[in-house]
């Protein structure tokens, strides 16, 4: 018997909107560890990408980008962007296809058909969408501060429109299974948007009053809570947004009276955060540019000390007369200063006494220090992958590179990735297609199921080429263990009796990605086998029919006359049979 829950009371706007204020407070005192880590994060690395004000939008004449002397770690940092997008996520070919949890349901030819229209209807979908546009940017705040988050929401135009959200604007929070299940953030509009996307009588006085008086481009500071409504606070029969499973209001922070601007609701969570790697409890993520931010700060540093040995070496400290300070003097190369004569000593002459000299004599030595930094700068790329990306844009005097290839190249460096490749399944891309798929059913962009695969549970299969990297472990094995068996069958061909082809070339197109269209449907194949059966079992006949004939005809030439005529009925008796004949 399902448990009967007690009528939640209805709070007042003021007790919601009190309740939501101080639960920010709380999830911004647990994110202030974080902060300064993120701020030194976006200063040496991605200047133009954290926002820990409101403030900070629209903020981009600002010079942020004066800690920056060597930008290598902002290079290894595209790349990485740039080999996550091309190796998980790629636009121009298939990373993910749609398949059931029964075996003996997906071998079905009008199921597989059915799942290879889906997912090219659902990439339509994603190319039509921003979708492509916004990944680079989050695998950018991935690789830098470890945590990067989008919104996704229906859109009628694009089915889905995705809104990313930098580090700085939002707090987390997760459930007890570690899933991100909370998000808080504080953004800045102006009075006409605020205006134009919740209504005029839904914003405050002051809004209102701003907005009678044209004060449109004034900002104001607006609160997003999207969190899960426990049964006690939702109507469990109800279908309205202000009752679905997931929470999502709109406040003004600052605003003097008690109303919210909009409480709506999901039928499932659209905020996707990822994190690059979690340890613990935490709630935001460890990401590469927090283990080489120590290697980047003495980057700078080096750099800083290198220009400074070279402005040494090339304008060096002068010492001057005390007589000619008063006196125009052009020091710059090519440069001359007028004196009286006898004024200026020859340089040969110099003596403390008298003429222009260098302060003290610059021996230029960097041999050293160029070393270092190249060691340092070697250190950052590999802490962001950059050797493993650039090694998987390197192909073949074909252009091809096979998953094989890239595995017996470099294997424990995309073992080193694999982990976090699972985080980004689980917590990017899996809830993205379940959105999708659940808005294209809404617009009625999927075709209809066969019937068997009614209630039937999908699953996901990633296919992209570094998801078939790290299967290319288990194809490797499996072509080894194929070898030795081939070898060992040419001395004792029944061996392979004990090995099951079928399910090898099942499982080998499996870890490779093949296309489902270039297996033949279960069906198929078993009626080709069949007729292929039938049609040796016939010849098979027809040879049996053929030699026995053969033989009778011999014993009738040896036998005797009356003993003839009696094998030539026997003869053709067989002679009659389907198919037999005697040359």
């Amino acid at each position: 018997m399902a448990t009967q829950f007690k009528p939640y009371p209805m709070r007042t706007a003021k007790e919601k909107r009190d309740g939501y204020l101080a639960r920010y407070t709380q999830l911004r005192a647990d994110r202030s560890s974080w902060i300064t880590h993120w701020s030194d994060l976006g200063r040496h690395i991605l200047p133009r990408s954290a926002r820990f004000f409101t403030s900070d939008r629209n903020r981009g004449g600002r010079d942020r980008y004066g800690s920056i002397l060597d930008n290598t770690a902002r290079r290894a940092v595209r790349v990485l962007s740039a080999g996550l997008m091309a190796g998980m996520t790629s636009p121009a070919r298939p990373w993910f296809r749609l398949t059931t949890q029964d075996p003996d349901l997906g071998g079905s030819h009008d199921v597989r058909m059915w799942l290879d229209e889906v997912v090219e209807r659902m990439q339509a979908v994603f190319a039509k969408s921003n979708l492509y546009r916004v990944l680079p940017q989050m695998y950018e705040e991935l690789g830098v501060f470890g945590t990067s988050c989008i919104l996704v929401l229906s859109d009628i135009e694009e089915t889905i429109h995705c809104y990313p959200i930098t580090v700085g604007e939002f707090c987390l929070q997760q459930d007890y299974q570690g899933r991100i299940v909370t998000m808080y953030r504080e953004f800045e509009r102006t009075v006409s948007e605020t205006i134009k996307e919740f209504g005029y009588e839904n914003c405050s006085t002051s809004v209102r009053h701003a907005y009678d008086n044209r004060q449109l481009e004034s900002s104001l500071k607006i609160l997003h809570v999207i969190e899960p409504r426990e049964d006690q606070d939702r109507n469990l029969n109800s279908q309205m947004a202000q009752d679905m499973p997931w929470r999502s209001v709109y406040l003004e922070i600052s605003g003097e009276d008690d109303n919210i601007l909009r409480e709506s609701g999901f039928e499932r969570m659209r905020l996707l955060a990822p994190r690059w790697q979690v340890n613990g409890g935490d709630v935001y993520g460890i990401s590469p540019g927090m283990d080489a931010l120590g290697d980047i700060r003495q980057l700078q540093q080096e750099q800083l000390r290198k220009s400074q040995g070279i402005d040494y070496k090339s304008k060096p400290p002068l010492q001057v007369p005390q007589s000619i300070k008063d006196r125009d003097h052009d020091m710059l190369p090519g440069g001359m200063s007028y004196y009286e004569p006898g004024e200026i000593i020859p340089f040969d002459q110099v003596t403390p006494q008298g003429g222009v000299r260098t302060a003290f004599e610059v021996t230029l030595e960097l041999d050293h220090l160029l070393l270092d930094i190249q060691d340092v700068r070697i250190r950052i790329k590999q802490a962001f992958y950059e050797d493993m990306f650039l090694m998987l844009a390197t192909r073949g005097p074909d252009g091809r590179m096979t998953a094989t290839e890239v595995v017996e190249r470099h294997e424990e460096k995309l073992l080193m990735i694999g982990p976090v490749l699972e985080q980004m399944h689980n917590e990017l891309l899996d809830p993205l297609i379940d959105i999708t798929f659940a808005e294209m059913i809404k617009a009625e962009l999927v075709p209809p199921p066969p019937q068997e695969l009614l209630g039937a549970e999908l699953e996901v299969e990633f296919v992209s080429i570094l998801a078939q990297a790290q299967r290319a472990v288990g194809i490797s094995s499996v072509q080894e263990f194929m070898s030795e068996v081939m070898t060992v069958a040419q001395m004792r061909p029944e061996v392979l009796d004990k090995v099951d082809l079928d399910q090898w070339v099942e499982i080998t197109a499996q870890m490779r990605g093949i296309d489902t269209e270039l297996l033949v449907p279960e069906e198929a194949v078993r009626a080709l086998r069949e007729a292929r059966a039938a049609a040796e079992a016939a010849r098979e006949q027809v040879e049996l029919a053929q030699g026995q004939a053969g033989a009778i005809k011999d014993l009738a030439a040896a036998a005797p006359t009356n003993q003839g005529a009696a094998l030539d009925e026997v003869l053709g008796g067989l002679t009659s049979l389907p198919g037999a004949g005697v040359a």
